[in-house]
């Protein structure tokens, strides 16, 4: 238990860092830890016309992959049915896009736009 709650506190720290880096971007955070069936979206944020889904992924180092490389084709559905009825309950008629921030413990914040 106690691990899993480590665990927890890391996602939210981390998340949190993503937010303020967006909003330090100019993005307008929409919403956080969005959730929708077993879906959950880490960051809804808007920028430029752009509504922005946003998936933050963490590693301790890239030893054994970055983080960016980490998600599953299960995940990516999943992100894309829980964006899918986001846009439904907002009436969105925009542009959307699906971005990563990759983080490392080292402090290293990358930014990937439109990457599935």
């Amino acid at each position: 238990m106690k691990k899993a709650l480590k665990t927890l506190e890391k996602g939210f720290f981390y998340e949190n860092q993503a937010k303020v880096f967006l909003q330090e971007n100019g993005y307008e955070i929409l919403a956080q830890n969005y959730r929708f069936g077993k879906g959950e979206i880490d960051i809804i944020a808007q920028k430029a016309g752009w509504l922005v889904f946003v998936e933050v992924r963490y590693r301790k180092n890239a030893n054994f992959g970055y983080p960016e490389q980490t998600i599953s084709e299960k995940k990516k559905t999943l992100l894309r049915q829980t964006a899918e009825n986001f846009i439904f309950e907002k009436n969105w008629q925009g542009n959307i896009r699906f971005d990563i921030i990759a983080i490392i413990e080292n402090g290293n914040i990358e930014h990937f736009q439109d990457c599935f």
